[in-house]
């Protein structure tokens, strides 16, 4: 006698159906891991290559639309300055707008990015820049606004944008590297901030030189003032528009990460099938007919949220990261936005010559200053790291740039009089100060990047990564802040010597934060999770089919 099925509802059902869905638990958690494991084992592709670019010419677009107005703030000084300077709060404001703008753009677009997607923001935040950088350079002034107001309220936006492609580049980078090639990954991303601080100041000597004959023969004392330094100013910051324009359209293409759609949205088949279609032909293609079965994995809650980070092994990292990061930029931005003046203190962009003539002349030495620090240290440093980052490691290299820098700014700060008594003396200063930004980017300003984009879970990486880098600007907004209210204390400059030596104070403490983070060299993403992987996927979530509507639909 055959014996009769249990009915739907019934105890044995219960079981059965608990069963069922244990073995598709199961199966699914088997095939995440061949899955992830595909993404870690695969060879260098031209989709790599393709995140590669696209990602390195947001940060190109960056670093060109940050650093440039170290440049152009000593132009716009000349234009609209009282004395053909800008006062303190002036040049402060057109600096610290960006910094303040990318924090704000680090935590929002980070946030944003585990809750609604990578790809769904990724070229969102290149239209803010652009929108952003064009509004800085067709600025103007009247009676009830100054343009220094209005552009301190674009570089504001602008930098909202910017904050969000940290985040988001380095997330969508290391979340398809291979695990072997990852650090050079994200490294040759990060690398394209040298190349778009370079162009700054080399588009800066180009149009100078090119408006040479105009610039010298500018009324200098009645209006308008230096007309044509004027055009300088509004070229150099509006040309920042074109890359971004350029990458817009591919960073809008990019596919969702595999990694999203498996562990946020919890799709493991769409996403094993988008690493397929990635890795073998650079394409993905979603179905807008397929079944969705969401697994049950660890979500992505408030609750959760507190309950990861207050583990002291995940909160050490969190604060680790976010504190390195901080330290690091007190140095970085605080040198960076200011070379310019860093340069003149020193009588390297001084012009003997007054009037227009003497106008043009720092105008042109400040910018092939620039072009030195950066071909001497900012450009090599980033890529003997990407050389090293894989081997050495990223907490070894860290650790090492600490250290240097430490040193360095000891012997700048300490030794500066005697390292700029003369000219000669002048140029040893110069030469360490290329040394220090080449031990900065072979070093903390490349790992810090890195490493939170490695080292949390996929549902909370590029909030962790996010609030790492707002740390980061914190730094450089206390440094913008420091930097402007104590240079001029004994006289115009004279306080250089001694934020040399608050540098050092504040690079030495990156020592200790470099001890809290793990050595990312060679681990998964999962592993360097902290979370077990075994039975990541718990469970299956019914579907079923609606008899009024005819839709799939989760039970």
């Amino acid at each position: 006698m055959t014996e009769a099925l249990p009915e739907k509802g019934t105890p044995h059902s219960s079981v059965g159906d608990h069963h069922l869905h244990g073995i598709a638990a199961r199966e699914l958690d088997e095939q995440r891991r061949h899955a992830l494991a595909e993404v870690d084992n695969a060879g260098f592709a031209w989709f790599h290559f393709k995140v590669c670019i696209v990602a390195g010419v947001g940060f190109f677009t960056d670093a060109y639309d940050i650093f440039a107005i170290n440049i152009a703030a000593q132009m716009l000084g000349y234009v609209y300055g009282k004395n053909h300077s800008l006062n303190t709060n002036q040049s402060l404001g057109v600096k610290v707008a960006t910094p303040i703008g990318t924090l704000v753009g680090q935590l929002l677009f980070g946030w944003l990015a585990d809750v609604v997607g990578r790809k769904r923001m990724y070229g969102i935040e290149l239209m803010i820049i652009i929108i952003g950088t064009f509004g800085q350079a067709i600025s103007g002034q009247g009676p009830t606004v100054g343009i220094i107001g209005a552009l301190i309220v674009w570089r504001f936006i602008m930098g909202v944008g910017i904050g969000g492609d940290y985040p988001l580049s380095a997330v969508i980078t290391s979340e398809f590297a291979a695990t072997r090639t990852r650090g050079r990954l994200m490294t040759a991303v990060f690398a394209f901030q040298g190349w778009g601080q370079f162009s700054a100041a080399l588009i800066s000597l180009i149009i100078v030189s090119a408006f040479k004959n105009h610039i010298i023969h500018d009324s200098f004392t009645t209006a308008p003032v230096l007309k044509h330094v004027d055009y300088c100013w509004r070229l150099l910051i509006g040309l920042g528009c074109i890359p971004g324009v350029i990458a817009l359209y591919f960073r809008l293409t990019i596919p969702e990460t595999p990694r999203f759609t498996m562990d946020v949205e919890r799709n493991v088949k769409q996403a094993t099938q988008d690493i397929d279609n990635v890795i073998r032909t650079g394409g993905f293609y979603v179905d807008p007919d397929a079944v969705v079965q969401r697994v049950d994995a660890p979500k992505a809650t408030r609750r959760d949220f507190v309950a990861f980070f207050s583990k002291w092994e995940n909160f050490k990292v969190l604060f680790g990261a976010a504190y390195s990061w901080f330290a690091l930029d007190i140095a970085f931005y605080g040198l960076g936005l200011n070379s310019s003046i860093v340069l003149t203190t020193i009588g390297f962009g001084t012009s003997v010559s007054k009037g227009s003539l003497g106008v043009y002349q720092t105008l042109h030495n400040i910018s092939v200053g620039n072009i030195i620090l950066s071909v001497g240290g900012l450009i090599p440093g980033y890529w003997v790291a990407f050389l090293f980052i894989d081997s050495w490691g990223r907490k070894p290299i860290q650790l090492m740039g600490f250290i240097v820098l430490t040193g360095l700014f000891v012997i700048m700060g300490f030794g500066f009089h005697a390292l700029t008594k003369t000219k000669g003396d002048s140029n040893w200063f110069v030469v360490l100060y290329c040394l220090a930004n080449f031990f900065q980017n072979f070093g903390p300003n490349t790992t810090t990047f890195i490493v939170p984009g490695e080292v949390f879970p996929t549902r909370y990486r590029s909030t962790g990564h996010g609030i790492s880098a707002a740390s980061g600007k914190l730094g450089a907004v206390v440094s913008q802040v420091g930097f402007a209210r104590m240079i001029n204390i004994g006289g115009t400059n004279k306080f250089l010597n001694h934020i040399l030596e608050i540098l050092a104070f504040f690079m030495a403490t990156g020592i200790f934060s470099t001890l809290l983070i793990p050595e990312t060299k060679g681990k998964s993403l999962e592993d360097l999770s902290n979370e077990d992987q075994a039975g990541f996927v718990s469970g299956v979530r019914d579907v079923h089919v609606d008899n009024t509507t005819g839709l799939v639909a989760e039970a």
